[in-house]
């Protein structure tokens, strides 16, 4: 599971194998760039459209509560992620929670970069599932 998170954007990820897998060959790269296109372009539409009021926006009181609540939905969402169907469904065992532990604790106490934890974590992995 860490190694698959590794992976930048898994829904682009996804979105792109879904276009390619309607159709073989050349078709199906088309289709992928073409759903690559679908996914990224609302995001950057909608960061061009507010990129020349940002600015001005700044100034007013209101924004910086506005960041931090739309901040504090998005760290409650991705709570929720962790947990359902993440730690329902992989920590189900003593060795697998002390791997999720290890490697929080190597990513936040020790700050380890995040790449290593991937690659303990993965490693971690392929040992609790050869036993």
């Amino acid at each position: 599971y860490g190694a698959a998170q590794a992976v930048p954007g898994p829904l682009f990820t996804v979105a792109a194998f879904l276009g390619a897998s309607i159709a073989p060959g050349a078709e199906g790269v088309l289709l992928a760039v073409i759903a690559l296109v679908a996914i990224f372009l609302p995001g950057l539409l909608l960061i061009v459209g507010v990129l020349p009021f940002w600015s001005a926006l700044q100034g007013r009181p209101a924004v910086p509560a506005l960041v931090r609540g739309a901040n504090a939905a998005v760290v409650g969402v991705l709570a929720a992620a962790l947990y359902d169907p993440v730690a329902t469904s992989a920590l189900v065992d003593v060795p697998t929670v002390a791997l999720a532990v290890l490697c929080t604790a190597l990513l936040i106490v020790v700050r380890v970069p995040a790449w290593v934890v991937v690659i303990v974590g993965a490693g971690g992995g392929m040992l609790l599932s050869a036993f």
